[in-house]
């Protein structure tokens, strides 16, 4: 659920991921896991911005139970390495799960896709 504009606009800075441009609040579990979801989606910021977001991201997360793998920002978004073809998305897996996991692979046309769908491009 989004932020109400006048909540949002009561936020001071410090409550943002990137408090420059205020993107990304980090005031609870929900929207720290969002901050880290859409990191890579924040334009117009240095990557010294982001090496601080990341900073305040990880520092929340610490702070809301939210559980972060990853150690550097570089690797968001990115597919485990460790991962093997075992690991690979089960047709009983969520609908959404599968869309994640499409989203994060950047497979096109995932959106207009169906479950049995999502399973097949995620195994090619």
């Amino acid at each position: 659920m989004a932020i109400k504009t006048e909540t949002r606009n009561a936020l001071s800075d410090s409550t943002f991921a990137f408090p420059r441009v205020r993107k990304e609040p980090l005031n609870d579990a929900k929207h720290v896991r969002n901050a880290i979801a859409r990191f890579d989606q924040v334009r117009d910021v240095s990557d010294s911005e982001r090496d601080e977001a990341f900073r305040r991201i990880k520092k929340a997360a610490r702070q809301y139970g939210v559980e972060l793998t990853e150690k550097s920002w570089r690797e968001l978004g990115k597919p485990n390495a460790a991962r093997r073809s075992s690991d690979k998305p089960r047709p009983q897996a969520a609908k959404k799960e599968l869309y994640e996991e499409a989203r994060r692979q950047n497979i096109k046309g995932r959106s207009t896709m169906t479950k049995e769908q999502l399973v097949e491009a995620l195994r090619s």
